[in-house]
């Protein structure tokens, strides 16, 4: 798969590069993110490491792109953003964002980017984008509200988190769906 940036407004996304560790490694870190994430807990510069070195390049080979989150061009990585491919027309996205960067819409532009990408014919022609949250995880359910995923249900231990299978919370995005807030999310 070919290596793409997406911008708009104020949200600049590509692929997150060696000299951005130091600032994932710190974002990571963050108590906020390691509640909600399937990330090591402690987050160590190593896991950034093999993150950018590994993972980031082995997804884009695999129709599994990921992006570090920017105010601008060359900024500093304020969050991450990436789909995992579940087959040749379906990937589920995940996201996370620093607790400075919160509260400004700019994770909401980034998952409107990413979704634009995948549904176009000339970018991965996806029909359906998942998304699913530990149960509680009200910040991201209210970005993917916001974009028009649809609220599919709860996974009895649906998501793992370091060993301990958790509830988590489904939604989906269709190809043909209306981009505005749905309703029928948990309260």
């Amino acid at each position: 798969m070919f290596v793409v940036t997406l911008a708009a407004d104020n949200v600049w996304l590509s692929p997150p590069v060696v000299t951005d560790i130091d600032a994932i490694c710190s974002a990571c870190g963050e108590a906020s993110i390691a509640e909600w994430t399937t990330m090591p807990a402690p987050y160590a510069r190593s896991d950034a490491e093999q993150f950018v070195r590994q993972t980031v390049p082995t997804g884009w080979a695999d129709r599994s792109p990921t992006w570090a989150l920017r105010g601008h061009e060359n900024g500093p990585v304020l969050g991450m953003i990436g789909l995992m491919a579940r087959d040749l027309t379906a990937a589920e996205i995940g996201y996370w964002l620093s607790s400075s960067a919160r509260s400004r819409g700019l994770m909401t532009t980034a998952v409107n980017l990413v979704c634009d990408f995948a549904f176009r014919p000339d970018g991965m022609a996806l029909e359906r984008i998942e998304w699913r949250a530990f149960v509680g995880n009200r910040d991201s359910a209210a970005v993917a509200r916001r974009v028009g995923f649809r609220f599919e249900g709860v996974q009895r231990a649906g998501l793992v988190q370091r060993g301990v299978r958790r509830d988590s919370w489904a939604a989906a995005l269709l190809a043909g769906d209306p981009r505005q807030p749905a309703e029928g999310w948990p309260g």
